[in-house]
């Protein structure tokens, strides 16, 4: 059986102890609690002060908990009140449409599949909840590029990779992309990262009008598309799908 890593069971504690004790505590008081010398708890606090989950307040010395903290802590909620307002509609979208549906959120440079609906048939399917999409060639990943700054900064600053024939990777020509989806209010993956496989995505908004996901359909691409474009009654369902998860998290004008 793997050992525990001692620096990170005590850093957790030091979290914890912060976490629920008085506002701010100094280094003797956090040490002798944790039955630590000072020396080493100084040493994982300046470590976790570093990392932006412990301040130190300037005056007194004394230590709280960051700032970084909260912002991971609001992710967590954030992508769990996103599944948790999508799972009815995705439902009814992956019956509707007959295709597969994916929710996925921007995460370290890509797109993370938070919530997968497998296409209702009797095929054999695999999961693909915590797979990763790429930003510049997948509908999810440009929908989240085309409205999330952060997204497209992410997108521009990384190696956009060749998939197929299909791939946009010029800059410039991947800008013309983003400023369609923009336009549009939809972006579209006809066999630019798989070949053989289609999909159209829909950026999901919260209260304050930001983006926090995108939700896609995608499927084969004869079933996806007519005449080589993609079917307008999906490209409707999934926007429709869209709006309805963005209501749910308090947007409006959707």
């Amino acid at each position: 059986m793997a050992k525990n890593i001692q620096s990170l069971e005590r850093a957790a504690a030091m979290l914890r102890l912060l976490a629920g004790g008085e506002r701010r505590l100094g280094l003797s008081d956090i040490a002798s609690s944790l039955d630590l010398a000072k020396g080493t708890a100084h040493g994982i606090l300046r470590t976790l002060q570093h990392e932006g989950f412990v301040e130190q307040d300037p005056a007194s010395g004394r230590y709280q908990l960051g700032a970084e903290l909260l912002r991971l802590g609001n992710s967590y909620l954030d992508v769990h009140e996103l599944r948790a307002r999508a799972l009815v509609w995705t439902d009814d979208l992956a019956r509707s449409s007959g295709e597969s549906v994916y929710l996925g959120v921007l995460h370290q440079h890509g797109v993370l599949i938070v919530h997968h609906v497998f296409r209702p048939d009797d095929s054999r399917q695999v999961l693909e909840v915590g797979a990763m999409q790429p930003l510049h060639s997948s509908a999810l990943g440009k929908v989240l590029s085309a409205f999330d700054p952060v997204a497209h900064s992410e997108v521009l600053e990384t190696e956009r990779k060749t998939f197929t024939a299909r791939t946009v990777c010029e800059p410039e020509a991947f800008e013309s992309v983003l400023d369609l989806t923009r336009a549009r209010g939809w972006a579209a993956d006809v066999e630019e990262t798989w070949e053989g496989v289609a999909s159209v995505a829909a950026p999901i908004h919260d209260r304050r009008r930001m983006p926090v996901g995108a939700v896609a359909v995608t499927g084969a691409v004869e079933r996806v598309c007519r005449d080589g474009e993609l079917r307008t009654e999906l490209v409707a369902a999934v926007r429709d799908c869209a709006r309805s998860v963005s209501r749910d998290l308090g947007a409006s004008r959707f």
